[in-house]
């Protein structure tokens, strides 16, 4: 994250005494860092000693398996077909993957008390419907609908929601940080006039008082495609206070400023967040190109360095059909793709668009696994035929 937050109580300086009540026993110091020791971090302030363990077990039974003579093609998947349900992490199918990136949805059904950690990978959780709470070691995030939930590697959470009737996430987890790009912002990390969204477009946990609880609390850790149950013998959310750059945030689809132009404006204008592997980008309501001869639609283009991953959330996507809410297409690196038959004359002339999508563009070619296979639509690829 680029802005300085600081929560709750901690000494003045750093790595110094900071004596609990008792003024005998020490609060325990956690140093959260990213890149070694050459990115963004936090402090964390603990009752108990973060390694505290008493209980280390494997788990099996989750996880996707690749469909691997899956061809080189356009995919349309339609994720409302998965039959999978369950709380949010064991509702999650992965629909595609590659050694740095999990592309994941889930159908939400019921609420759940687990708690949990990626060890491996920094998440985005998008919240395509459903509204509720998340609650880590750094506080409490309220989510709502178009919410862009970033959660740290590493970091332990709950997600409960308002109602478990109609909960929909897309899910992409990365090996390395989301970032805001470095094109949005000032040598001093401010956020620039002309970016698309300012810093009070950004929302921080709020510190909630530490649990003070002893027993067995299990986590349940993802490490790469491996899981494992952690027992803590205190309550993982102790912290009673932390300040840096690294926590938990939320972004609202909603609060991204479109920016157009005289003619049609390339992907990178719609840019929200970076990593090393990959950019997710906000397609959202907008005002179309004004030039008099303006084709709005976007013309025909490879992709050679990236496959591109997109999350239809509302609206009627201007150079697609058949698309629903929930829907993802992939277009992979190498092979052109474009508007469907009659698309782009369709949009000739149309003055605003009223869609709502999310982007993700890999740098290294995706795997799909067996679940994208069954819930695919068959024949995608001919839809340019007619």
């Amino acid at each position: 994250m680029a802005f300085y937050q600081t929560r709750g109580n901690m000494p003045q300086k750093k790595h110094i005494t900071f004596y609990k009540e008792d003024k005998k026993s020490l609060h325990m110091e956690e140093l959260v860092s990213t890149y070694g020791f050459d990115g963004i971090y936090s402090t964390k302030y603990h009752l108990h000693a973060p390694t505290r363990v008493s209980d280390v077990a494997a788990v099996v039974g989750f996880g996707d398996e690749e469909w691997a003579d899956a061809p080189l093609s356009y995919y349309h998947f339609q994720t409302g077909k998965i039959e999978k349900r369950g709380n949010f992490l064991d509702a999650r199918s992965s629909i595609m993957y590659n050694s740095t990136t999990n592309i994941v949805t889930a159908q939400v059904t019921e609420n759940s008390d687990d708690f949990y950690k990626n060890a491996f990978a920094h998440e985005m959780i998008f919240i395509h419907k459903g509204s509720g709470i998340c609650r880590s070691e750094y506080g409490k995030l309220k989510l709502r609908e178009g919410d862009h939930l970033i959660m740290p590697k590493g970091t332990i959470y709950q997600l409960h929601f308002d109602s478990t009737d109609n909960v929909k996430l897309f899910i992409v987890e990365s090996t390395t940080p989301y970032e805001i790009p470095n094109k949005y912002r000032n040598t001093y990390g401010q956020l620039l006039e002309h970016a698309p969204y300012s810093e009070r477009d950004f929302f921080a946990p709020t510190l909630v008082e530490p649990v003070d609880e002893q027993g067995e609390f299990k986590i349940l850790c993802k490490a790469g495609n491996r899981f494992f149950q952690y027992t803590a013998d205190h309550h993982p959310f102790d912290l009673v206070g932390w300040d840096g750059y690294l926590y938990p945030f939320t972004f609202n689809i909603e609060d991204f400023q479109p920016i157009v132009g005289k003619i049609h404006q390339p992907p990178p204008v719609h840019l929200v967040f970076t990593t090393a592997s990959f950019v997710v980008c906000n397609f959202v309501p907008r005002l179309y190109d004004f030039h008099p001869q303006a084709i709005p639609a976007p013309y025909f283009h490879s992709n050679v360095d990236s496959d591109e991953v997109l999350y239809y959330v509302s609206g009627e996507f201007m150079s697609r059909k058949g698309i629903s809410e929930g829907s993802i297409t992939l277009h992979p690196m190498g092979i052109p793709h474009g508007p469907q038959p009659g698309k782009i004359e369709a949009s000739v002339g149309k003055k605003e668009t009223n869609e709502n999508a999310v982007m993700v563009d890999t740098f290294a070619p995706l795997k799909l696994t067996l679940q994208a296979r069954d819930c695919r639509v068959e024949d995608y690829y001919r839809s340019w035929l007619t």
